[in-house]
């Protein structure tokens, strides 16, 4: 008879469990939902920059729109981080294949500028399979219901450039002293190629590696009507 009640007592104890998962789940879902239909119109907040409010830390963030970002930044950035950001719907699943079939598994390479949108404003940092199975279908709505303007305007006012400095117009005052809409080709490279580890990379005391790869991204950031043809002109 207690071993009966014990089974009983395990069931309902599981049944509460998975009913509290459920709920939670669906919570979240909703926030998400709130989230992406606020952030549509609103400047959005990134979840390193709440971390930073709640412990205390201040930052610097200058909300721009993108017509007030210089154009061969906004290439640039497309050239260094997702060359197919105006074919893919927010996920390019090529590379993607490719990086879950090597041998490295799940790295930033993967990434597009959706994800890591998606990844910056409503989830943790780091590298996981947990993450970047939350990570993709979050970008993919994001892929359906904003638009790559309005995607890639977002990403370039919360992307992190240095120690509590976030957007590009923070980063432009900060590094170079001038606006984001005023970037040279040179500037823009040396941004872009700042943003994989923007701690230890430094836009405007470069090292010898980041100089070679601004280079490589400008030169990429050239075709600027292939990179920039999914963003009003």
């Amino acid at each position: 008879m207690r071993q009966g009640t014990g089974v009983v007592r395990r069931r309902s104890f599981f049944r509460v469990l998975a009913r509290g998962v459920l709920v939670a789940g669906v919570a979240l879902a909703l926030a998400f939902i709130g989230l992406v239909a606020l952030y549509a119109i609103a400047p959005p907040v990134s979840t390193l920059m709440l971390a930073r409010t709640i412990l205390g830390k201040s930052y610097e963030r200058v909300y721009v729109p993108l017509s007030g970002v210089a154009p061969v930044a906004a290439a640039s950035v497309i050239a260094s981080e997702d060359a197919t950001f105006c074919r893919n719907h927010g996920v390019d699943w090529s590379a993607l294949h490719e990086v879950l079939s090597g041998a490295e598994g799940p790295r930033r390479g993967a990434s597009t500028i959706t994800m890591q949108t998606a990844k910056n404003l409503f989830l943790w940092p780091g590298r996981s399979v947990l993450r970047k199975s939350v990570e993709i279908p979050m970008a993919l709505v994001l892929g359906q219901v904003w638009s790559k303007a309005r995607t890639l305007e977002i990403y370039l006012n919360i992307a992190e450039w240095g120690d509590g400095i976030f957007g590009v117009e923070a980063a432009a005052q900060h590094y170079f002293h001038k606006k984001a809409s005023r970037l040279d080709a040179r500037e823009a490279a040396l941004l872009a190629t700042a943003l994989p580890n923007p701690v230890r990379r430094d836009a405007a005391h470069p090292a010898a590696l980041q100089r070679r790869l601004a280079v490589a991204v400008m030169a990429r950031a050239e075709d600027r009507s292939e990179l920039l043809n999914c963003l009003p002109k």
